[in-house]
Order: C-alpha cells, then structure tokens, then sequence
C-alpha cells in the first residue's frame, strides 16, 4: 500500500509532515497511514499539472498516443485486479464480488476513453459550411487544461476512472483528490499510471481531508476545470467558489431516486431488482432508488416478499465468502444513517423490518439492512438522501399518481419503472424528470450511455462521448479565402 502524496511523477511526502489514518470498516482497525495533503501540496501538484500541459507537450499529442497509455492503465489494473479489490474491500467495506466488478468497470473505462481519445484524431475537426464562399471555418475540439477531480468514498476506483480516463483522453492533466477515507485504490492508481511511464505531472494525486485538500484544489488558479462527485451542499460551494475565476464545472451530486412498480410486475423480478437497487454496496449509492412506489394492487404481497427476502441477506466482512452485505465505510456514516432510521420513527414511519446493528456484530460498521412503510410524504426519510441500506416503499392507486410522487422531489438523477405493459413503461420514463431512467431494472450503468440528473441531482453529464465533452472547449477557426480585397475602409 501506497502513503505518500504522487506530485510531478515522483512520491514525496507533505510538506508539512501530516499523516492521517485509514480504517478497515469491518473491524475498525487502522491498515495504513497516508499523507495528509494542505495547500503547499497541492499547489506543487497543480503547478505540475500545468507544466505538463503548457509546456511538456501532453496536449500535443495525438489521441492515438494518448490512447496507448491509457490502455496502459487499464492493463495494469486488470494485472493487479486482486490485490486492488481487497484493497477497496479492506478501504470502503464492500463484498468482494462488488469490488471486482467495479475493479473491472475501472479498467474498462480507460480503454473505452482511449478509444474516444483515437477518433479525436479523425473527427476532433469540423467543418462548417458558411453563407460566404469567401470564408472557410472549422470548429477544433481542445482540451481545456488542468482538471481537478474530486472524487467519493463509495466507489473509490471506478471514480477515479471516471474523470482520469476522459480527462486524460481529451489531453487534460489532473490532479486526483479521492475521499480521505478511501484513498487506497487511487495511490495504487498512482502506481500503475507510474509504472506504465504516463509523463510527469500529467497524473497527480494528492490524499488528505476534503476541507483542506479539496478546498486548496477548488481555489487554485493554476485549475482550468473542476469535476466533483459527492453531496448537493458541497457541490454548491464549489459553484460558488468556481464563479470566482469562471472555471469550468461538472456536478455529480445526490438523490432520491423513485422506483414505481405497476401490479402487472412480476413480483419476484420486483423484489430483485428492489433489492439491487438499494442494497447494493449497502445503499451507498448516489442513484439508489430509495423510494419505492407499488401499485396497491401488488403492494401487500411485494412488501412480504420483500421483508422476506430483505431479512435473508447475508451480512458480514466484504472479505467472507457468500457475504452480499458489508458495514458501512465509517463510523461517521454509520451514525447518520442510524440517526436517520431514528428519526424516521419518530416521524411516524414504520419498521418493516432492520432497524439497527445486527446481532453478533459488536465490531465493525454495520447496519441491518431496512424497509421503512407509512413513511410521511413530508419526513426527513422520504425526501432527504439517507445514503445507506434504508428503503421507503408506500403505495398508489393510479399512474399519474405514482409520476407526480416519483417527480416530487429537488433531486433528478436517477428513476425506474417495473411494468409487463411496455407502452405505459415508456410513458411513464418519458414523464420521469430524471437525467437516468431505468425500465424493469435498478441501477444496471454503462461506460457507453450518459451519466448524470436533472435538478438539484448535478451539472453535466459523465461517462460516453458526454463524458469525453466534460474536458473539451471548442475553438472556431475561419479563413478568409478570396483574392479580392475586403474593401470595407480601403477601396
């Protein structure tokens, strides 16, 4: 495991010396020391950055060349797929069946970018046609310049991969900031991009708390863009912030996303992906569809099923085999997500079944997985993101009243429908206000298809060719062409 800070190619220490710790979320034990970065550091590694793109050449380029790198990377994660899961195993708590998958998505996106990075080269230029035949013009895709990426704690890596990879593929340097409490996979990150020879400074990473590092990153100057994924509080401080020099932003924040199930569902298929959608890396999910919605019809039975099923889940060190449920990443979130709970209660929700710390778990942050019903429409619970394995199911009589309830909501990322009727499927999707929908599934994500909400849920799209776009201004060049005068002051 990596400790030090990756500024300009090298590992170096902090320039003041500060160390902070990292703790395994299944027994509380600390794994690693890692330097704390303040804002001495992180001025050398945005300096760095900016060096690498305006006078080190990696702009320059060609996506072709910038393509063998980052399939380079991707390479080298898959070489190290092992030791990096257990590494976010160990780091974020999640199974090791999730963290492999994510792994593989990691390495995944980077060769998808480099492919994005090589039709640069045939299709970075177009051609505009003009009224005036004496003109010509094209528009040029650049890059912008130097990009800071501050990533969450719920998926370390993959996020990570999800700004380097596009950014780097545009031709922007980077300076990575991941969660101060997951940071392990992104200096291992460090390490592969290192090894595979990427130019100095082109890939700086720089650990340490959110306050401190991050806001130095926010506040630089020398950082043309800021790509962020984590909460609507701090996604608006960066906007703020960011207006000050009118950088360039991108925002992945929270939701609550709807999941309204039709009584023609199947209701097997309903309680999986019901399931899928909020328990999945234990409901540390951005896009998790926390409010479920059923049609009164199949209510009764689907909230058996799903208590049933819910009760069933096998909970434990991401590390043990068969576990679908690990604890939750810290002792900080697993006290807002029991204050939560709490206060869900006392709102007049009911338990349906959860609830609390499971039995023979004195050790570790873990939480019994939740289902919350008569949960007021107007509770902390039904319209704030609880960020755990917490779900708030509730019925409806009619279609325009699950859209209205589903859409009632400051948040937009993410939305999904469960119906046999394909039409009104479609319908229904068409009505989301949500920049993700989903039909007859939950939380299913792709490298090719865009990523990103409506409303307060974020700025810009991720992933895909949206995700290339993030890192890219466009430039006009037009030529005058003619032979013939102007003519306008000299006649």
């Amino acid at each position: 495991m990596r400790s030090k800070l990756y500024i300009d190619g090298k590992w170096v220490a902090p320039v003041n010396g500060g160390f902070e710790t990292v703790t395994n979320p299944a027994t509380e034990e600390v794994v690693q020391e890692i330097a704390a970065a303040t804002e001495a550091d992180v001025d050398l590694a945005v300096k760095a950055a900016r060096r690498a793109f305006d006078k080190d050449g990696w702009p320059k380029r060609s996506g072709a060349e910038r393509a063998k790198f980052l399939r380079a990377i991707a390479q080298g994660i898959r070489d190290r797929q092992d030791e990096i899961a257990t590494l976010e195993v160990i780091n974020n708590g999640k199974p090791l069946p999730e963290a492999n998958w994510d792994i593989g998505d990691a390495a995944g996106c980077f060769d998808y970018y480099a492919g994005l990075a090589e039709q640069l080269d045939r299709c970075g230029t177009e051609n505009i046609d003009l009224p005036d035949g004496r003109f010509t013009s094209k528009a040029v895709k650049e890059p912008i310049g130097v990009a800071g990426a501050i990533i969450p704690w719920n998926y370390p890596l993959l996020m990570a991969a999800w700004k380097v990879a596009p950014a780097l593929a545009a031709g922007c340097t980077v300076v990575l900031k991941p969660a101060e409490v997951t940071s392990l996979t992104s200096l291992q990150l460090a390490a592969i991009a290192d090894d595979v020879g990427l130019p100095a400074g082109v890939l700086n990473v720089v650990t340490g708390a959110g306050s401190v590092a991050g806001q130095a990153i926010i506040d630089h100057k020398g950082v043309d863009k800021l790509a962020f994924t984590g909460s609507g509080p701090v996604g608006s401080k960066i906007m703020a912030a960011a207006a000050r020099d009118i950088k360039r932003v991108s925002l992945e924040l929270g939701g609550k996303s709807p999941f309204v199930v039709f009584d023609d569902a199947d209701i097997e298929q309903a309680v999986e992906w019901i399931m899928f959608g909020i328990f999945w890396n234990q409901g540390q999910v951005c896009s998790a569809t926390s409010r479920v919605l059923v049609q009164e019809g199949l209510y009764p039975q689907l909230l058996a099923r799903l208590v049933e099923e819910t009760r069933r889940i096998r909970i434990g060190n991401g590390m043990d085999e068969g576990v679908l449920l690990g604890p939750l990443v810290s002792r900080r979130q697993h006290e807002q997500v029991i204050a939560a709970i709490d206060a869900a209660r006392a709102a007049g929700a009911t338990v349906a079944c959860g609830g609390g710390r499971p039995e023979g778990f004195d050790k570790g942050y873990y939480l019994q997985p939740t289902v919350l019903t008569d949960v007021p429409l107007d509770s902390a619970a039904w319209v704030e993101e609880i960020f755990g394995p917490v779900v708030c199911v509730r019925p409806f009589k009619t279609e325009e009243e699950a859209v209205a309830l589903a859409n009632d909501s400051r948040f937009g990322l993410a939305a999904a429908v469960m119906s046999r009727d394909d039409v009104r499927a479609e319908r229904v999707a068409a009505a989301f206000r949500a920049g993700i929908v989903w039909i007859n599934c939950s939380q299913p994500t792709f490298t090719e298809a865009p990523w990103g909400g409506y409303k307060e849920s974020g700025i810009g799209r991720e992933l895909g060719r949206w995700g290339l776009d993030n890192y890219l201004e466009t430039k006009q060049i037009t030529r005058y062409t003619s032979d013939a005068p102007w003519g306008w002051y000299i006649k």
